[in-house]
């Protein structure tokens, strides 16, 4: 081949492969400035130090308001014989939550459920598959986020408090056996639906994704008013029913073995509290520091608000109605504490105490049950009224802080009008107790039937500490 003729087949070749490429490098030259778009829409995600310190800070929180606290201040409560039959079920529940929680709970609490989404999550993320050291959550604001692993430490002491809390109702009767295998199913098949039923949404970038029923609703609970208080609340009622009252109601007497204990552990409650609350803010910031501050005088005035209906209906203040006060006081708040004021949080403390006071002494001698230590009249009640009131207290014009819209570039304080966001709050409440309700009484049933509920008579009258686990809490 001579020279000019490979020069012009050359050539040739050359301008075939830039027509080629010419569309090409058209497409890249006008596909550069959407993936910038995209890249912008979307930033990688950070991560403060100081919002993961706060967060380890508040699970550890959280943790010592199950044990000890929740463990004492229920401990105190019952007689001395059943002392340590209580701690053992609120210390227990918590261990065996905490397995579940990583191998599966997790995982149906927040992911997407795809077909089943509105319900519940799926199994993407069990046995925490994918999760790193590295692994990123957004927060409330967009871009922002939390190491995963924190996460889902957080997440998991509210799943190991909740069980815990319905252990109250029917204390003194129940098969140790029987409490751990129900809590197994409960949060199983309750619990982890409920929290992504409320919690579950595609985070501030992505906030047109799926979420869950009651989230999709509208109705707001900042931490847990509704997954937790009601939730267990509603299962305490359905246990007590279920089980029977105990052996002697009414007829011995019952009275807490030490107040002593049970001040312990409401004050341990209380300081546990804060990383319930102002930590599920999952940022260190001014709404982590509002959500303390309701966590603070909503409980005082809820103390001194039952201390001043004991006054007036018994002639005296007790001991047990202060702590009851308080407990009510920071059950009604928890789904209130990043949206409301401090004003409307005081106002919320002063009227939840006489109405739970009213289920405590009246409702429960009227309709006859044995909740022990009054989880339906304290929790159920007191989260209805706060997750009530929230609707109400969340407006800017009473000190509020108003609902984040996401769909708008800013992320605006917008607030759908008292009424509606009230009805919004009732769905949740309805589609809770019904939820907990249904679900609980069926799973009684089935432990009921393949290992039995109730101890022996002889063992009640004994004291499950001994009957149960062979040792005692005290001895002279």
């Amino acid at each position: 081949m001579s020279i000019s003729k490979f020069s012009s087949n050359l050539t040739r070749l050359g301008a075939l492969s830039a027509a080629l490429l010419a569309p090409v490098v058209a497409f890249a030259q006008e596909a550069a400035p959407a993936a910038a778009d995209a890249a912008a829409a979307a930033p990688a995600m950070t991560m403060d130090k100081g919002d993961n310190t706060w967060m380890l800070i508040s699970t550890v929180l959280v943790l010592l308001m199950t044990i000890p606290g929740l463990a004492l201040f229920y401990g105190g409560l019952v007689r001395a014989k059943n002392m340590l039959s209580v701690l053992m079920q609120v210390f227990m529940i918590t261990a065996v939550v905490m397995i579940i929680w990583v191998t599966y709970g997790y995982s149906l609490a927040f992911t997407d459920g795809g077909s089943l989404n509105s319900f519940v999550g799926g199994f993407s993320k069990a046995f925490l598959a994918g999760v790193t050291p590295s692994s990123l959550v957004e927060t409330f604001s967009k871009g922002v986020a939390i190491p995963e692993l924190t996460y889902i430490c957080f997440q998991m002491t509210f799943a190991c408090i909740t069980p815990a809390l319905i252990v109250g109702a029917f204390a003194e009767r129940i098969k140790f056996s029987a409490v751990m295998l129900f809590v197994v199913l409960w949060v199983t098949f309750v619990y982890f639906p409920m929290a992504h039923m409320v919690w579950f949404w595609g985070g501030p970038s992505a906030y047109s994704g799926p979420s869950g029923l009651i989230f999709s609703l509208g109705a707001i609970d900042f931490a847990g008013g509704t997954v937790v208080h009601i939730n267990a609340g509603v299962a305490g009622l359905i246990g007590a029913i279920m089980l029977g009252k105990r052996t002697g109601y009414k007829k011995e007497i019952m009275a807490p073995h030490s107040m002593t204990l049970t001040m312990v552990g409401a004050s341990l409650l209380w300081v546990g509290w804060f990383g319930f609350n102002a930590g599920s803010n999952l940022e260190a910031n001014g709404y982590a520091s509002l959500a303390m501050i309701n966590t603070f005088v909503a409980t005082a005035a809820a103390a001194v608000s039952w201390c001043i209906v004991e006054s007036f209906t018994r002639g005296k203040a007790s001991m047990l109605g202060a702590a009851s006060g308080a407990v009510a006081g920071l059950v009604a708040v928890t789904p209130a504490a990043g949206f409301a004021g401090p004003m409307g949080s005081i106002v919320l403390g002063l009227l939840v105490s006489p109405v739970c006071y009213f289920f405590v002494d009246v409702v429960k001698n009227k309709f006859n049950y044995d909740d022990s230590l009054d989880v339906f009249g304290v929790h159920c009640i007191g989260g209805i009224f706060g997750a009530i009131g929230t609707g109400i207290l969340v407006n800017p014009a009473l000190g509020g802080a108003g609902i984040v819209d996401y769909s708008t570039p800013d992320f605006a304080a917008t607030y759908l009008g008292t009424g509606a966001q009230v009805f919004n709050q009732l769905k949740g409440v309805l589609i809770t107790i019904a939820w907990s309700g249904i679900g609980s009484a069926i799973l009684y049933k089935i432990v009921d039937v393949v290992i039995g509920l109730r101890v022996p008579v002889e063992a009640e009258r004994e004291g499950l500490d001994l009957a149960t686990h062979g040792e005692a809490a005290y001895h002279s």
